[in-house]
């Protein structure tokens, strides 16, 4: 069984103008970890469902 952070794919067109809120940098996909990674923040964002939570207070520090 799968958890729901990893059931749906991200899609590649949001992947394409989305930006770190913090930094306006790019983001980095982890699919096997299901998070959008900002290397210059050092936060990766959920990915849950296919919808990336692009919250810094919910982000993980990398």
């Amino acid at each position: 069984m799968t958890s729901p952070e990893t059931s749906a794919p991200l899609d590649p067109r949001l992947l394409a103008i989305l930006v770190c809120p913090v930094t306006k940098g790019p983001l980095v996909y982890d699919r096997q970890a299901s998070e959008l990674i900002s290397e210059r923040a050092g936060l990766a964002f959920p990915v849950r469902d296919g919808i990336p939570v692009m919250l810094p207070e919910d982000a993980r520090r990398v």
